[in-house]
């Protein structure tokens, strides 16, 4: 189960306007501020503090609390391609049971405490009339962002030899050479150097041999 719930923090709803009436129904829209780390670390995300819109539909079941609702929010970070930063509007969907307590999975009383303590980690809980969404909406805003953002869709990167961003200069370009060439063209230079260098020392030599007649 949750820990004990703070009813001041705005994503923790009330939900004793409903009572246990099966059929029961509210909505209710609210502004929020982002909480921390809500996206993709180090790639895309709502900026803590940010504002993110909610419209919800709490709904009484058997069972406990059905929560449907959308999130709506700006996140930010950068291109994978060139790198840029990037903003896009992100709405998330999602749906949740909040269960009761004193419940199992299918809205039964429990006669006695439940020895399935694993199956109640994955489950979410109503505790005293009050549900977190934080959770819900953590898992719906990383499932709705893209994992490799792009600036634009066609955003054709950085070059992959100096690193210029191509978007900036369509044509820019760089003389491919092939290394099969590349390594005669090092030879070639090495053996005119060889050359050069046999020809300063006949020319050294030549200049001796007058100097001994």
């Amino acid at each position: 189960m949750n820990a004990r719930l703070d009813h001041r923090n705005p994503l923790v709803f009330d939900t004793h306007e409903l009572g246990r009436r099966p059929g029961a129904l509210q909505r209710l829209s609210r502004s929020v501020a982002a909480p921390k780390d809500l996206g993709i670390q180090g790639v895309v995300g709502v900026p803590e503090g940010a504002p993110v819109e909610l419209d919800l539909r709490l709904e009484s079941v058997m069972e406990g609390v059905l929560v449907t609702g959308t999130a709506r929010a700006s996140a930010e970070g950068e291109c994978v391609r060139c790198l840029e930063p990037l903003r896009l509007d992100v709405e998330a969907e999602f749906q949740e049971m909040f269960s009761y307590p004193d419940t199992d999975d299918r809205g039964r009383v429990k006669a006695e405490p439940a020895d399935d303590a694993e199956d109640d980690e994955d489950r979410l809980f109503v505790e005293d009339g009050l549900l977190d969404l934080e959770s819900v909406l953590r898992d719906a805003v990383v499932l709705a962002l893209p994992m490799q953002p792009v600036c634009r869709e066609d955003c054709p990167g950085l070059c992959s030899e100096c690193g210029a961003r191509l978007a900036d200069d369509p044509d820019h370009h760089h003389d491919a050479v092939d290394i099969r060439w590349a390594a005669l063209q090092g030879l070639a230079g090495s053996l005119q150097g060889g050359e050069k260098d046999d020809n300063v020392s006949g020319a050294e030599a030549g200049a001796d041999e007058k100097q001994e007649k």
